[in-house]
């Protein structure tokens, strides 16, 4: 594809730059059709993204709602046939925000503001729409041929919450119809899947104004939980952690010698005790750094490696809070291992291969990604040198492939993140690996080695769920609520046929329940093909036990799985079979 950049020369780009240059272009001819329906309209922000594109957009005295959007997209389409070209120009600053202020557009005008005084500011034109832009575009909006209007959000201006609540029109645009065909096969297949939809139907969890972003987990979803948080510990256990628990509430002190109070606290929750401040642990790492100076540590005692499913509490935007994905309260699958020097390749493969085992167990492929350091750090230049060559170092050894992600570490180290693709295509960062020179220095963390002489550990932080609620989140999508028999909240549904079978069915749940399996009985006077359906599309159950007049005569019990295919089967051998399968977390 050709594209016209800012300079006013067409060149050739690449694939995934072209598509960028589609949306971008999108998102331009999509202020216009909305300055042509809504004349007092004025715009911020209309970039395009890995989901499409969207602008920002203040419609005055006017609304728009999702019933608009029609019109809109049938505004854009009549802007696209009429084939205008885009066209460049520059403009001193001067003159550009008096050509902003012209068009009355006040949001243009204050982004000017926050640019260098000496720039010189480009612009992009198609037909009367004029608009602030670095570009590239398409050269006319006839080759913009595939593209839909998703949605409009509130989002405010300059994401902060003190400014004007804005509407965010959303988009997405591809290069043919058919990849468009496709991208709304798969958002149908997304909104079936959705986690909070299933979660709503299987009775998993609960939002509710009373704690927006601060979940409430339900019977079944308790049951998730407890077989995930199960199967995390044995985890722990077989690689050598150990499990702790640290306070929810810490004192401001402790943040302040973390760095979380200068680097973080605008998304901490705070509180007053004893009219001292205290924060809500955003993070468990200080906790940690504590219990390591509880008492005197030796080079024999490293590595040493604290597990904590720890409760975190951190302040997201009202508008961004999702479901499970995006929450204010959740629980981290967290750990820290104090370690030497010598120490660093060793356990970062180690810790490695512990998040690359969970993502196994559930069939999740990932790519790596080796983070290096912000902008925005602590300590010193060597100290960040160490810690990079060792996390490289580290990942050539295992052989696994990586990309480097240059500045987008944390304050304190850089990082080692792992990205998990769902059966969508969506990728979502989970695991990590953070190495740290400068909590052990804030925290003055010692031990004695080998030669007599006290030295600093070096603090591994690390994640592989990322958190339970964002992971039970996306294995419920993954799986469409059809977790596998040692997650699903019910293992085994047992269904009377009549009346007459009910008693019979009673003793087939109490044998379930004693051999330690999940059982539900439904003893409801509805026809039994309703208890089948229901049970296979609300319960989403793995297994259902129908049980009628012939299966008491022959003492045993018919059996369907989700194939819904049926046998017959003896109890002790149905039992036995899901209990190995349980076991084995097929």
């Amino acid at each position: 594809m050709k594209a016209l950049f800012n300079d006013g020369n067409v060149a050739e780009v690449g694939a995934e730059e072209s598509l960028h240059v589609l949306r971008h272009s999108a998102a331009h001819i999509l202020a216009q059709a909305i300055k042509r329906l809504y004349p007092d309209a004025t715009f911020a922000y209309g970039p395009a993204n890995e989901q499409g594109f969207y602008y920002d957009v203040d419609p005055g005295a006017a609304k728009i709602t999702d019933e608009d959007l029609p019109v809109i997209e049938a505004e854009m389409k009549k802007i696209v046939k009429e084939n205008l070209k885009f066209q460049t120009f520059e403009l001193p600053r001067e003159e550009a925000i008096a050509l902003m202020q012209e068009r009355g557009e006040k949001y243009k005008v204050e982004h000017i503001d926050d640019l260098d005084l000496d720039a010189r500011i480009t612009f992009f034109q198609q037909g009367d729409y004029i608009d602030m832009c670095t570009g590239p575009h398409l050269l006319y909006t006839k080759a913009l041929k595939a593209f839909k209007l998703t949605g409009i959000s509130g989002a405010y201006w300059k994401a902060d919450a003190n400014n004007k609540m804005l509407t965010r029109v959303s988009g997405t645009a591809f290069a043919t119809k058919d990849e468009l065909a496709e991208h709304e096969r798969m958002l149908a297949e997304a909104e079936k899947r959705d986690h909070r939809k299933i979660g709503r139907e299987m009775e998993l969890f609960m939002m509710s104004d009373a704690g927006p972003g601060f979940p409430f987990w339900l019977p079944n979803g308790m049951r998730v939980r407890n077989a995930l948080m199960q199967y995390w510990q044995e985890m722990q256990e077989k690689y050598g952690y150990e499990q702790v628990q640290t306070p929810v509430i810490l004192s401001r002190s402790l943040w302040e010698t973390s760095g979380h109070w200068d680097h973080y606290k605008d998304n901490m929750y705070t509180t007053l005790i004893d009219e001292e401040d205290f924060a809500v642990k955003p993070m468990n790492c200080p906790g940690a750094c504590l219990i390591y100076k509880n008492r005197p540590r030796s080079y024999r005692d490293l590595p040493l490696k604290l597990a904590e499913a720890g409760l975190d509490h951190r302040h997201e935007l009202k508008g961004a809070l999702h479901g499970l994905f995006r929450v204010r309260e959740f629980t981290q699958d967290d750990a820290h291992l104090f370690i030497r020097p010598d120490q660093i390749i060793e356990q970062v493969t180690d810790t490695a291969q512990l998040i690359t085992a969970y993502y196994a167990q559930f069939g999740f492929p990932y790519r790596v990604e080796l983070s290096t350091r912000p902008e925005d750090s602590m300590g010193s230049d060597e100290d960040w040198a160490r810690a990079e060559e060792g996390l490289k170092s580290a990942l050539d050894s295992m052989g696994l492939d990586y990309r480097v992600n240059p500045g987008d570490g944390a304050f304190y180290g850089p990082k080692i993140d792992f990205h998990l693709q769902d059966c969508l295509g969506r990728t979502w960062q989970c695991g990590t690996i953070q190495l740290d020179f400068q909590l052990p220095h804030n925290f003055e963390l010692e031990y004695v080695d080998s030669d007599g002489q006290k030295k600093q550990p070096i603090l591994i932080h690390r994640a592989g769920f990322g958190s339970f609620e964002r992971f039970i989140g996306m294995l419920t999508e993954q799986y469409a609520g059809k977790f596998p028999t040692w997650l699903s909240p019910c293992q085994v549904k047992v269904l009377p046929v009549s009346e007459k079978t009910r008693s019979y069915a009673r003793e087939v749940s109490s044998a379930l329940r004693e051999a330690g399996i999940r059982v539900k009985l439904d003893e409801r006077d509805e026809k039994i093909g309703y208890k089948i359906r229901e049970a296979r599309s609300i319960d989403r159950v793995p297994y259902m036990l129908i049980l009628g007049e012939q299966e008491i005569e022959a003492q045993n019990i018919s059996v369907r799985d989700r194939t819904n295919e049926t046998h017959q089967s003896d109890l002790a051998a149905f039992i036995a079979d899901i209990t190995q399968e349980i076991a084995e977390r097929r």
